[in-house]
């Protein structure tokens, strides 16, 4: 048996090997549930999607046997297995409680979560040094998935007042993260649900973009010879005359 030691040295090497690939495979998923929201499901579709779905569940078969603490691991990413177990309950539509159109809206939900997850995890993989890249990079994914839920959701076929195209949706979803929001409001509970999510999420993250901007501007301003405020320029500059107090100081010494 190997060692605890081992086995994270096999994990950590296994997780370098495999980031980039998964990322790319996540952000092909969120294509593709963007795709079936707003098409429907097709032989197509299905296929990539099924294709897709069965690679992840072999990522995580594997990594869950290589990990040494695999309660720890479950814990630490029970939504990963919810995203994972959502798809396979396409295969037994047949029962009654998935035939109701209320089982398959709660179902699409939290696939829509899932999914939402897993993309994040994408994007923090191939921007792990560029934080606010990653951020706004995560924000467009959000409105781009959230507004295709929000249209199979709240259309204005079964809606009043709902929305009429994708592009509707997309500009109302970007609306309701930058916390403007509009006229409308969902009338559906899985809508509703949605809604909510998107908005803990635009309180959460134009915060951080909010300050970024500002400490944008602020440090463009500090780098003017005249500005009231100090730059880092000004400040490796007293540095550099601190230092030197200190050189002579100790000659004095």
């Amino acid at each position: 048996m190997a060692s605890a030691a081992e086995r994270w040295s096999v994990l950590e090497e296994l997780d370098e090997w495999l980031r980039l690939p998964m990322a790319l495979l996540g952000l092909a998923w969120l294509l593709i549930v963007v795709a079936e929201l707003l098409w429907g499901e097709n032989a197509l579709l299905s296929l990539a999607s099924t294709a897709v779905w069965v690679i992840f569940i072999a990522e995580f078969a594997l990594r869950l046997l290589l990990s040494p603490d695999r309660s720890s691991f479950l814990r630490r990413n029970w939504l990963t297995i919810f995203a994972l177990v959502v798809p396979a309950l396409r295969f037994f539509r047949a029962l009654a409680v998935l035939r109701a159109a209320r089982g398959l809206r709660a179902l699409r939900l939290v696939r829509i979560v899932g999914t939402a997850n897993r993309s994040m995890n994408a994007l923090r993989i191939t921007m792990r040094r560029r934080r606010f890249g990653y951020v706004l990079g995560l924000t467009i994914l959000v409105i781009v998935l959230g507004a295709a839920g929000m249209l199979s959701f709240e259309p204005v076929e079964e809606v009043e007042g709902g929305f009429t195209s994708y592009g509707h949706a997309l500009w109302w979803t970007a609306m309701l993260v930058t916390s403007i929001g509009s006229d409308f409001w969902p009338l559906t509970t899985e809508g509703r649900a949605l809604a909510l999510l998107l908005s803990i999420y635009g309180l959460a993250v134009f915060g951080y973009i909010t300050a970024s901007f500002a400490s944008f501007f602020i440090g463009r301003d500090a780098s003017e010879a005249d500005a009231p405020l100090a730059g880092s320029a000004d400040i490796a500059r007293l540095a550099d005359e601190i230092r030197e107090l200190r050189l002579q100081l100790s000659h004095l010494g």
